[in-house]
């Protein structure tokens, strides 16, 4: 049989070496792309900036509130490409070829999706896989967390909320007792939005004077973007699949672990999606004159169903139980605690399906398995925490 020409091992480093050395440096094309991109999301989310955090009462035109907008803009960016270089330089570290990071503007929210990199080549090495993974989070964090203490240190008095319109109810109120209200006014234009609370955010807020309700504070752009920050940093640090925290725990735990905590914590994840789901359901419905609150759970328990039939791989061990305690938990705490008139932002139904049907639950074994050192443990098991501190169980909501 013929057999394939080989080459001496000399001629093998000569071919490979420049290859290394050369893959991680861009070309001009590359750069280019990369650039482009950037300034795409920095004009759409300076743009779509002004809505949260343009001082509309003071404004003429849209855009001489550009200013407010451009400060959100730069603020946030800086947060997104801090996480996105901390994977980008550790991959480097470990001679992994990788992408400059792609940045993906959309014209509507907050102006962007995010930003990703691509690692064009598999990484079998365990250890790597954790530094990789570890770099972007704690990079992202400190900016975060920088960013809410510059926020909160230069905080304005309330009146500042005087800056925009159709705030005329908290205006008064401010008005006269020279601080913010503690519960969002009773009679606003359209539906109020309002971010969910985080242990650190609270933590931290409850340290200063003049901190804005959750219903106000996206106006103030510091504040808002170290809000985002710290929660796109709890949402990479799921310990699920291959996001950061899925990286960074089976990392830590090893494969059969992580795929147990991985499936526990979907079954939480799929939990808060119907919190949200059965509140959206039963508002559409109610439109279409269909009153029942058994359609919409039962809606809810058919969709649940097929989720987590994908994500288990029909595994009925983990499939049933995990339905019907979800369902359960969903139920009984919308009726017993919750509002059904108050419809959140769909968020964690999205990214349920985003991870069931584009991440998935387990992370796949790595080839070479090495032990951490204590300091690659410390700074796992303080990822973790973080990830506590800064998710929300329901980040985005609407009062009528």
């Amino acid at each position: 049989m013929p057999y394939p020409e080989l080459s001496s091992p000399i001629e093998e480093a000569n071919e490979v070496e420049p290859e290394k050395k050369s893959k991680n440096r861009p070309n001009t094309k590359a750069i280019l792309i990369h650039s482009g991109l950037f300034a795409a999301t920095f004009i759409c989310v300076a743009v779509t900036g002004i809505l949260w955090v343009g001082q509309t009462a003071n404004a003429e035109h849209f855009f001489d509130m550009l200013p407010e907008g451009i400060l959100f803009a730069a603020v946030f960016l800086l947060f997104l490409a801090s996480h996105e270089f901390g994977h980008y330089f550790a991959a480097l570290y470990h001679r992994i070829h990788v992408t400059l990071p792609y940045f993906i503007p959309v014209p509507f929210g907050i102006g962007t999706l995010g930003a990703v990199i691509r690692i064009k080549e598999k990484v079998e090495d365990s250890r790597k896989l954790f530094d990789i993974g570890i770099s972007g989070p704690i990079a992202g964090f400190i900016i975060s967390l920088a960013t809410l203490l510059i926020g909160f240190a230069t905080l304005p008095s309330p009146e500042f909320i005087s800056n925009f319109a159709g705030h005329d109810e908290v205006i008064t109120y401010v008005e006269e007792h020279g601080a913010y209200p503690q519960e969002p006014p009773e009679e606003s234009e359209g539906m109020l939005m309002v971010l969910g609370e985080t242990m650190l955010y609270t933590f931290l807020s409850s340290h200063f004077e003049h901190a804005p309700p959750m219903w106000e504070m996206y106006h103030y752009p510091l504040l808002f973007a170290g809000w985002l920050g710290l929660f796109f940093t709890a949402l990479n640090l799921m310990p699920v699949g291959q996001l950061d925290g899925g990286h960074i725990l089976y990392s830590l735990i090893g494969f059969r672990k992580h795929r147990k905590v991985a499936r526990i914590a979907f079954g939480f994840i799929i939990t808060l999606a119907g919190l949200e789901a059965i509140p959206f359901l039963h508002v559409f419905m109610a439109e279409w004159d269909i009153q029942s609150l058994y359609v919409p759970i039962a809606i809810w328990a058919i969709v649940l169903f097929m989720i987590l039939r994908k994500a288990y791989h029909g595994e009925n061990e983990w499939l049933h139980p995990v339905w019907a305690v979800s369902l359960a938990c969903s139920v009984g705490y919308l009726f017993f605690f919750g509002d059904l008139e108050q419809t959140g932002s769909l968020i964690w139904l999205f990214w349920s399906f985003f991870l069931t049907y584009f991440v998935g639950l387990e992370h796949p074994p790595a080839m070479i398995e090495q032990n951490l050192t204590t300091t690659r443990k410390v700074l796992g098991w303080t990822s973790m925490a973080i990830f506590v501190l800064c998710i929300s169980p329901n980040p985005i909501y609407f009062l009528n």
